[in-house]
């Protein structure tokens, strides 16, 4: 499997959206540098599980709407728009944030990644 194909089943199955999809994709070493309208992160993978758990307990549904991907040996980059429904008001669907990210792929695992978002 490339970069891409990885990148891109991580993302458009759902993987990316889940605690299990992240222990299955993401490298045991991975770095995530994200700049956001918030500030810097500096994530390992343990901190992107937890941040994962929180919203899926925060959100009854969340997809993707993936704009770009585009590879290059290892290295991925996607653009996407990540939606969510709160428990709150399930049938309403509101945009969480942009995201822009690039992904490093080592031994078959997303293992550096460079991230930036803007709140929606």
């Amino acid at each position: 499997m490339t970069a891409k194909e990885l990148v891109t089943e991580y993302y458009e199955s759902g993987a990316s959206r889940t605690t299990e999809g992240i222990r299955r994709f993401l490298h045991d070493e991975m770095s995530l540098k994200w700049h956001s309208s918030k500030g810097y992160l500096q994530l390992e993978k343990s901190d992107v599980l937890a941040l994962t758990a929180e919203l899926e307990k925060s959100y009854c549904a969340s997809r993707l709407d993936i704009s770009h991907i585009i590879g290059e040996g290892d290295t991925v980059s996607v653009r996407y728009t990540h939606y969510v429904n709160a428990f709150e008001n399930p049938h309403e669907e509101m945009v969480l944030a942009h995201f822009v990210v690039i992904w490093e792929v080592k031994d078959g695992r997303l293992y550096n990644g460079f991230l930036m978002s803007q709140l929606g």
